[in-house]
């Protein structure tokens, strides 16, 4: 029965996964209009030494931005400022260690960013992990919910009130890098420690599909308090980056063909997340899915008020915050 229960995530990620692809074929890469000059402002990428969140970054200076690179490996992070700052000498971009995976690691990297006493004003949750073998981190949780999902809901609520304070001539804004991998997520998010019957699969589903609830109900949250902060998920399509390096032999045989032919390239992917980073379009827009530059409908699930509040609250009771962002 487990068996099944696995081939079965497998397969509907995969059916997923053909339709976007299908969708990339037919349709061009979003190309990002001319944006608005940034300078002054500050924003912080998770995972942004490689891939998506390296291209975020380089548009995010290009616009004038101080930007703030947060990443695990400390090695990568200093040679991509490196390189950063060799391709313009101009450019404002720091590097800081953060480990998604543990909360002690989150609350330090906010303690030393708030000790530096700089605004904030945009927020990128991009980095994640996908289809990791089964294992726990080192707080007890499994590693797809504890990167993708956990701890960037730690990261965000630490540092709204930066947030709010930053959102004066206009809003500061939170951007979470989502996926439809979550659409075929099921609604079982509350076990957060769970390996039963794991599939790598599933799992990445549903630390998606959790993300997106978690912007929603921010969203909400800021909205009924009248804060100048929106909150925004993203689906960057299918990406060739070193996210599927977790995959088997079979599917990474399959993979690097079609990803040649069909999945978009990081830079292409880094056009609509620095749209909706910078854009006049999305002042004051908020509590949206964006996919090639427009908002779209999510799941069904992700849009359940009350499977947003159960997991806000869980997740605050497990992360030992306030359910109030008061």
């Amino acid at each position: 029965m487990a068996m099944l229960t696995r081939m079965l995530s497998v397969l509907k990620l995969y059916v997923v996964g053909v339709k976007l692809l299908l969708y990339q074929l037919i349709h061009r890469p979003f190309i990002s209009p001319a944006l608005p000059e940034q300078r002054g402002k500050v924003a912080i990428v998770t995972g942004g030494t490689r891939g998506i969140g390296y291209e975020i970054v380089k548009r995010l200076l290009h616009l004038g931005m101080h930007v703030i690179i947060a990443s695990h490996d400390k090695q990568q992070g200093l040679v991509a400022v490196e390189r950063l700052r060799k391709e313009s000498s101009e450019a404002q971009v720091d590097f800081e260690v953060l480990d998604l995976a543990s909360q002690s690691s989150v609350r330090e990297f906010v303690r030393r960013f708030k000790e530096r006493k700089l605004p904030l004003h945009i927020l990128i949750n991009n980095a994640a992990v996908m289809l990791v073998p089964e294992e726990k981190t080192d707080d007890g949780f499994e590693p797809h919910f504890s990167v993708n999902y956990l701890g960037h809901f730690l990261l965000t609520r630490l540092l709204l009130d930066t947030l709010m304070h930053s959102g004066t001539e206009e809003c500061s804004r939170v951007i979470s890098i989502c996926s439809s991998a979550h659409r075929v997520s099921d609604r079982n998010l509350q076990d957060f420690r769970s390996t039963q019957d794991y599939s790598s699969h599933a799992s990445y589903a549903r630390s998606k599909l959790a993300q997106l609830l978690f912007t929603y109900h921010l969203h909400q949250e800021l909205r009924s308090g009248g804060y100048a902060v929106t909150a925004n998920a993203v689906d960057p399509g299918m990406v060739d980056t070193e996210l599927y390096r977790h995959m088997s032999f079979p599917e990474k045989l399959a993979q690097k063909p079609i990803a040649c032919l069909l999945f978009r390239t990081p830079a292409q992917a880094a056009e609509t997340v620095a749209y909706a980073a910078a854009s006049q379009d999305f002042e004051g827009v908020s509590g949206c899915y964006v996919h090639e530059g427009k908002p779209v409908k999510s799941s069904s699930a992700s849009y359940d008020s009350e499977l947003q509040a159960e997991l806000w609250k869980s997740t605050c009771r497990l992360l030992r915050l306030p359910v109030s962002i008061k």
